[in-house]
C-alpha cells in the first residue's frame, strides 16, 4: 500500500508540473513570453523546443503512472477471501410492500356523541 501512496504523490507532482509547463507555452507562438533574448539555447525557439520536449515526457510519465496505479488498484481490490463479522443466523427484516399505498390512510375520527337536547 505504501507503493500506491508513493506513486500517487509522484503522479500529483507530475500533473502539477505538466499543468505548469503547458501554461508556460505560447499558444501559436504567443504565451507568457519566456525567453526574452532571441538567440541562445533559451531563446524564443530554444524555449519552445525545451517546453515541447518537457511536455511530451511529462505526458508520457503521467499516462504511465496512471496505468501502473490502475493496475495496482485492481490488484489490491481483487476479492479473494471475504471475511465478515455479520451474523448470518439472524432473520432478515421484513421487506415493505413497495406497491402498496405509500401514504397510510388517515385515521377516521371517532364520531362525536350526540348532544343531549336542552331541557
Amino acid at each position: 500500500m505504501s507503493l500506491f501512496v508513493f506513486l500517487t504523490v509522484i503522479q500529483a507532482l507530475v500533473a502539477a508540473a505538466l499543468v505548469g509547463v503547458v501554461l508556460m507555452q505560447r499558444s501559436e507562438g504567443g504565451g507568457l513570453g519566456i525567453g526574452s533574448s532571441p538567440g541562445g539555447a533559451f531563446g524564443a525557439r530554444g524555449a519552445a523546443d525545451f517546453l515541447t520536449r518537457t511536455t511530451k515526457w511529462l505526458a508520457v510519465a503521467f499516462v504511465s503512472l496512471s496505468i501502473v496505479l490502475a493496475a495496482l488498484a485492481a490488484r489490491e481490490s481483487s476479492v479473494g477471501n471475504v471475511t465478515t463479522t455479520l451474523d448470518r443466523s439472524a432473520p432478515a427484516p421484513a421487506k415493505p410492500d413497495l406497491l402498496a399505498d405509500p401514504v397510510p390512510a388517515p385515521a377516521q375520527p371517532a364520531p362525536a356523541a350526540p348532544a343531549s337536547p336542552a331541557q
